[in-house]
């Protein structure tokens, strides 16, 4: 059961609320700039549980981030208990060599108004705004464009910086899945030596200029395209930079 309004105070979202395009852009912008993208439970070894109820305890209660399936899980439920058609889909990553990752890899959803929208506050450093899910239609995010390219019923998240060639980011099939449908491969990325987030910590989140991110061992700051870094040499000065950018405490 989604406690709607402990959530909107959490994403300090006070904007209307009725089930149209504003709101789930509104709502949209407000999570990514509220709640980090975040694998710490990872490295501490804390099973991530694939269900609505641990993802809306840990984001909501407990004032923590998540990775797709805990972000996804949760904000599908907050639209949901405000009137939005919501459908969770399976997305595969792709990969440097541009090959794809496997079914259930990342965890996106469509959400249908007037037209079909694809929202996903779980992706990192990716669009802010939920996409018109329309096919070949750039649509322009500050410095950088998305546009969703169809190819026999799979669809293609692609991202084009500043004078960049498009990159896929991930790629999907309109087909409705169950969040336990999901929960194999969130077991694999707490747990497999291959995945990328059994190998580094990460904590980031989205600013109106830009955006702030931790890892192992770097602070790293965006704003107005303009990127800085600084070292983080300590366990207590990392964890410092944590309570002081993220509001975490592990």
């Amino acid at each position: 059961m989604v406690d709607t309004a402990a959530y909107l105070s959490r994403i300090g979202y006070s904007g209307p609320t009725e089930p149209n395009a504003e709101t789930l852009r509104g709502l949209h912008r407000a999570h990514l700039y509220s709640v980090p993208f975040e694998n710490l439970d990872i490295g501490l070894h804390r099973k991530i549980e694939c269900t609505e109820r641990a993802a809306l305890h840990k984001i909501v209660e407990r004032k923590r981030g998540g990775f797709c399936y805990e972000m996804n899980g949760a904000f599908s439920a907050l639209l949901r208990s405000l009137g939005f058609e919501v459908t969770l889909l399976s997305a595969r990553v792709a990969r440097e060599d541009g090959t794809l990752g496997p079914e259930f890899d990342h965890l996106t959803l469509r959400v249908d108004l007037d037209e079909p929208w694809l929202a996903d506050v779980g992706f990192g450093d990716s669009f802010i705004d939920a996409l018109r899910l329309n096919p070949d239609v750039e649509q322009a995010q500050g410095r950088r464009q998305f546009r969703l390219v169809e190819q026999d019923g799979l669809w293609h998240m692609q991202r084009a910086d500043s004078n960049q060639p498009w990159k896929l980011e991930y790629a999907f099939r309109l087909i409705p899945r169950r969040l336990e449908e999901f929960a194999a491969m969130c077991e694999y990325h707490q747990t497999s030596p291959e995945s990328s987030f059994t190998r580094k910590r990460i904590c980031t989140l989205a600013r109106p200029d830009g955006r702030i991110t931790l890892t192992e061992n770097r602070l790293i700051l965006t704003a107005g395209g303009e990127k800085t870094e600084a070292k983080v040499d300590s366990a207590e000065e990392w964890a410092t930079e944590l309570k002081t950018n993220f509001n975490i405490v592990l």
